[in-house]
């Protein structure tokens, strides 16, 4: 299963159908509209040209945008062609107003018609090569001929009779099974005849990285269920998506949503926190706003930067190693605000009444100056505006001994401002690192761009008030 061909072929068909339709619009404009007869001048005419080449260009910014080329296997038919109606309508509006509204009409039912006929042949072109793609990739999922790498979590009566209905059903979900792992080693003797034992949940992280898994299955019994959480835990920010086998109260309340007519009904758990549009927007807005902020701010830079050359010795920046998206490690940048040697040794958490802190940098912290430079890592990629404030591997180790669930973090871009630091601020203890979190996974789990910005407010609010912790 290629996934990079099958994004290409669909970004080919999509440009194509976006040339196309741009060239037959044109030609009606010229003809309908305005009268020409076009003979043999269409090839030398520039317009033509360059909305042929670099209008399909834009469309293929505009899907890529709302995800459209993203888990190019998983598509619905229904949800691509609502799609597909949705973006076409803003797109044609946006053309409309930026290059075809001072054209020389006849009549305003002219601007109608223009804008009629560009939409009809731009969506239909578009949704019948779209159609028969999809189709086509799920005509072969469901007839087993490609599918995705899926781990079975579970080894008793539930893991072996899910197993066989999703084997034996007539139209497959796409599950490939590598195997299965039990949550003890002495557990297994159901399946193990039909299916690879691969080990138990403590081998969950390092089975998904060797075999590719997309996908894993938890099947487990109702005395095994207080492993629930610890095994979500080890899944957290492996991209992987985890269905679970529900029982009836999860049924009842409404968790169990289908997806398909055929296959056994399970709660999805997607590794997608917020819809693909408003990450492309949340991202956006983050290269933009650190952008313009920089260069607002350069004059503040130079200020602070004099002062703290003035009032301590030495850098006026701190560079510090913190853990990222995916547990990554990455740089961050902020204006020192305590003396050189405050972490002399074993690493130390800053305090209210901290005699590490310079005079300054008391302010800096009131005020939440000493973030400033951390616009930097938002414009790098490394941060987001908002997200959980990122921690040092030191910390993170002793947190996860008593807040397993912290990996969740790690499945977003950390941020200079977050709920926690809202509504908790500075952390001055692990245990208060730990009471942050709970903020920090309620951010996560509400994540939306209108969330985003009532963290914003609150933040300038807290800094215009120096409140800061």
């Amino acid at each position: 299963m290629n996934k990079r061909l099958q994004a290409l072929k669909y970004i080919f068909f999509d440009y194509l159908s976006a040339s196309v339709a741009w060239a037959l619009f044109y030609i009606y404009r010229r003809s309908s509209i305005e009268g020409d007869t076009l003979s043999n001048n269409l090839p030398d005419d520039p317009k033509f040209w360059y909305g042929a080449l670099l209008l399909p260009v834009g469309w293929l910014a505009a899907y890529a945008f709302v995800g459209t080329y993203s888990n190019i296997y998983r598509k619905s038919r229904l949800k691509e062609f609502g799609q597909t109606i949705y973006v076409t309508a803003i797109g044609v509006l946006v053309i409309f107003f930026a290059l075809l509204l001072d054209d020389r009409i006849i009549s305003y039912k002219s601007y109608y018609e223009a804008l009629a006929v560009l939409f009809g042949l731009h969506f239909s072109l578009t949704a019948a090569i779209r159609f028969y793609l999809t189709s086509k990739a799920g005509y072969k999922i469901k007839n087993r001929t490609i599918g995705f790498n899926t781990l079975l979590i579970g080894s008793s009566q539930k893991a072996l009779s899910l197993y066989k209905e999703l084997i034996s059903a007539k139209e497959s979900q796409g599950n490939m099974f590598i195997g299965f792992v039990s949550v003890v080693e002495n557990n297994g003797h159901l399946l193990r005849e039909t299916l690879s034992h691969l080990g138990t949940v403590k081998d969950l992280r390092r089975l998904i990285g060797n075999h590719k898994v997309e996908e894993v299955i938890i099947a487990i019994e109702s005395s095994e269920h207080e492993s629930i959480g610890r095994i979500l835990n080890d899944l957290e920010d492996t991209g992987v998506i985890v269905k679970i086998i529900p029982d009836m109260y999860d049924i009842l309340s409404g968790s169990v949503k289908m997806n398909a007519i055929y296959g056994a009904p399970l709660i999805e758990i997607s590794p997608y926190l917020m819809p693909v549009w408003q990450q492309g927007f949340k991202r956006l807005i983050d290269i933009v706003a650190a952008a313009i902020l920089l260069m607002l701010l350069s004059p503040v830079f130079l200020v602070v930067s004099i002062i703290i050359k003035s009032t301590s010795k030495g850098p006026v920046f701190f560079v510090q190693e913190r853990i990222g998206l995916h547990g990554l490690p990455f740089n961050i940048y902020k204006f020192r605000s305590m003396r050189t040697d405050a972490e002399s040794g074993t690493p130390k958490l800053s305090s209210e009444n901290d005699n590490r802190i310079t005079p300054f940098g008391k302010f800096m912290r009131k005020v939440r100056l000493d973030e400033i430079p951390q616009f930097w890592n938002v414009l790098k990629g490394d941060m987001s505006l908002v997200g959980p404030r990122p921690e040092r591997q030191f910390y993170i180790d002793q947190i996860m001994h008593l807040a397993p669930h912290y990996r969740h973090l790690h499945k977003v871009r950390p941020g200079i401002t977050s709920w926690g630091q809202v509504k908790f601020g500075y952390a001055e203890n692990v245990e208060q690192m730990v009471e942050r979190l709970k903020f920090d996974i309620i951010y996560i789990e509400n994540m939306s761009l209108a969330l985003d910005l009532k963290i914003m407010i609150y933040t300038i609010k807290t800094v215009l008030e120096r409140k800061g912790k």
